[in-house]
C-alpha cells in the first residue's frame, strides 16, 4: 500500500511521521475520525497504538479492504467506512486527523461537519503549510497552532480548533 520507493524509509516517512501526533492528542477523546485513510496513515496507526477507537474514511475499496483486514489482524479499535468522505454517516467525533489528503481550504470544509464542538483536528502538513493556513483565513475562523515535524525537513503539524466558517458578506 506504500510506493515502492518508500519501502526503505517506511520507518521514518510512514511510521514516525504519524506517531509524532501521539503526544498531540490530549486530552484522550472517546473516538477519532481518520479522512483519506489510504495506507492506514496516521488513523490506523494511531488506533493500534494509542487504543483509541478511530473511524477510518476511505472512498478506495481496494485500501478500504486493507485496512479492514490489518484491523482485524492487529486487533486494532478501527470501523473502516469505504465512501467519500462527504459521504459518510457517522457521528462526529472530538478529534478528526489527516495525512497528505487536501490543501487546508478544502480539509477544514471536509473535517468540519464530522468535528465534534470543542473538538481538534491534527493535520500532517508539507512545506506548504504557512501558505495553505493563509489561503484558508479567507473561508474560515480558525485557531491554529503549528509544530515542527520530526521526520520530514520544513513540514509541519497543524493543530486546529475553533472552527467556522466565515460569514458571507452582504
Amino acid at each position: 500500500m506504500i510506493a515502492r520507493r518508500d519501502e526503505d524509509a517506511l520507518w521514518d516517512r510512514h511510521i514516525a511521521d504519524s506517531l509524532q501526533l501521539v503526544p498531540l492528542i490530549a486530552p484522550r477523546p472517546a473516538r477519532a475520525i481518520d479522512l483519506g485513510s489510504g495506507a492506514g496513515f496516521p488513523g490506523l496507526l494511531l488506533a493500534i497504538v494509542t487504543a483509541i477507537p478511530f473511524d477510518l474514511i476511505e472512498s478506495d475499496q481496494r485500501k478500504a479492504a486493507f485496512l479492514r483486514e490489518a484491523a482485524r489482524l492487529t486487533g486494532a479499535p478501527a470501523t473502516v467506512h469505504a465512501s467519500r468522505i462527504e459521504a459518510a454517516r457517522i457521528p462526529p467525533a472530538p478529534l478528526i486527523t489527516a495525512r497528505a489528503l487536501a490543501p487546508l481550504p478544502a480539509l477544514l470544509a471536509l473535517a468540519a461537519p464530522l468535528l465534534a464542538p470543542g473538538g481538534v483536528c491534527l493535520f500532517l502538513k508539507g512545506a506548504n503549510a504557512d501558505a495553505e493556513l493563509t489561503a484558508a483565513t479567507g473561508e474560515w475562523h480558525i485557531h491554529a497552532e503549528r509544530f515542527p515535524s520530526r521526520t520530514a525537513p520544513g513540514a509541519s503539524i497543524l493543530r486546529i480548533s475553533e472552527i467556522a466558517r466565515v460569514a458571507a458578506q452582504p
